[in-house]
C-alpha cells in the first residue's frame, strides 16, 4: 500500500509540472489574435461610415477565425466625442476596441472635447476612401457643374448636408470644393448629421440640395438609382462609380480623401496592446477583409502602432490648418 500511495504522489507531481504546458501549448495567448469578448464602439448611428467600417471587420475577422463573437455596439454624439470620453474612461480595458477617423479628429476640435486623440492607444489605420459628392434622384442637377452655378448664385439657399461635425471629412470637402468655386467657405449653409445613415434620409427627402459622404456608405445607394453621384474629391475617378468625375477634372482644384481606423482606451499594458495589434494585421491580411475592402470602394491605407500615433498628431495639425486657411 505504501509503495503505490507514493507512486501515486509521484505521479500527481509530474502531472503537475508537466500538466500546465500541455494545456497551453495549443494557447495563443502570447502570440494569437483570439480576444474573447472583444467589443468594437461605433461613435455614430448606424449605417454611418464608422459604423459600415465596424461591422465589416467585425464580420471578417470572425469569417477568417482570427477570434469570435466580436459585440459591434454605437453610442452616438457630438461627432464621435462622446464615443471618445467613454473609451478614455476606460483605462486599462484590453477588451474594448473604437471605430474611429478625421470626423472624430475634427469634432474634438469643433466641440472642445476634454478629451482627445492623444489619450487614447492607437491601434491602426485602416482604409483611405473619398468622398462623393450625391443628390436624390429627383434633384434638378444633372451635373457639378450644374449643381456648383446654382450654389454660387446663393450659397445660403442650397443648404449641404454630411455626416460629421464641423472640421471633420464631410465638412471639410465642401468647404474646400466651395473656395475653389469662388464661394466664401463662411457663406456655406452646412448642415451636419451624426453619421451618414442619418445624412442619407435628409437627401432622399430633398431637405438639402446635396451631400458629402464616403463613398462606401453610399454605394449601394448610388447603383440603386437612389442616389445620383455628381463627383468624387480624390485624385483618381473609383472604379465602382467610374461615370463620376473627379472635382480636378471637373474644373475645381480639390484634392480630399477621409480614412478610418481603430484605437483602445489608455493604459493598457505591452500584451495588451500587441493582442491588438495583432489581430488587425491578421485582419487586414485576410482574404474576407481584401475583399471587403473592393467591394466598398476602400484602399488600402494601413498603418499600424506608434507610426499611426504619429499621424494621429499630424491630422490634428492638418485639421486646425486647414479650418484656419477656410476662415472658420
Amino acid at each position: 500500500m505504501r509503495l503505490r500511495t507514493l507512486l501515486a504522489l509521484f505521479g500527481a507531481a509530474v502531472l503537475l509540472l508537466v500538466g500546465p504546458p500541455l494545456l497551453t501549448a495549443g494557447s495563443d495567448s502570447a502570440t494569437g489574435t483570439q480576444i474573447p469578448g472583444l467589443r468594437l464602439m461605433v461613435p455614430n448611428t448606424p449605417g454611418g461610415g464608422y459604423d459600415i467600417t465596424a461591422r465589416t471587420a467585425a464580420k471578417n475577422a470572425e469569417d477568417a477565425e482570427l477570434t469570435h463573437n466580436i459585440e459591434v455596439f454605437n453610442l452616438p454624439g457630438a461627432g464621435g466625442t462622446v464615443g471618445l470620453s467613454r473609451l478614455v474612461s476606460e483605462h486599462g480595458n484590453g477588451k474594448l476596441a473604437m471605430s474611429m477617423g478625421l470626423g472624430v479628429v475634427g469634432a474634438v476640435r469643433s466641440n472642445d472635447a476634454p478629451k482627445t486623440l492623444a489619450d487614447t492607444t492607437p491601434i491602426a489605420r485602416l482604409t483611405e476612401e473619398q468622398d462623393v459628392v450625391v443628390v436624390g434622384k429627383d434633384s434638378p442637377y444633372k451635373t457639378i457643374d450644374q449643381l456648383v452655378d446654382a450654389w454660387k448664385k446663393d450659397p445660403g439657399k442650397l443648404p449641404v448636408g454630411g455626416g460629421s461635425s464641423p472640421g471633420g471629412p464631410d465638412h471639410l470637402a465642401p468647404m474646400l470644393m466651395a473656395k475653389a468655386a469662388g464661394i466664401a467657405p463662411k457663406d456655406v449653409n452646412y448642415i451636419p448629421f451624426d453619421g451618414g445613415g442619418e445624412l442619407l434620409a435628409s437627401i432622399l427627402g430633398n431637405k438639402v440640395a446635396f451631400g458629402v459622404s464616403g463613398v462606401g456608405e453610399y454605394l449601394d445607394q448610388i447603383k440603386a438609382g437612389e442616389l445620383r453621384i455628381l463627383a468624387v474629391t480624390g485624385p483618381e475617378r473609383v472604379d465602382e462609380l467610374a461615370e463620376a468625375p473627379t472635382l480636378k477634372e471637373s474644373g475645381y482644384d480639390v484634392d480630399f480623401t477621409n480614412w478610418r481606423g481603430i484605437v483602445a482606451p489608455p493604459g493598457l499594458s505591452d500584451a495588451e496592446r500587441d493582442k491588438l495589434v495583432r489581430l488587425v494585421e491578421a485582419l487586414h491580411d485576410s482574404p474576407e477583409w481584401q475583399k471587403s475592402m473592393q467591394q466598398n470602394g476602400w484602399d488600402d491605407a494601413f498603418l499600424t502602432g506608434a507610426k499611426f500615433g504619429d499621424f494621429l498628431d499630424a491630422q490634428d495639425k492638418r485639421v486646425v490648418s486647414v479650418l484656419k486657411e477656410l476662415g472658420l
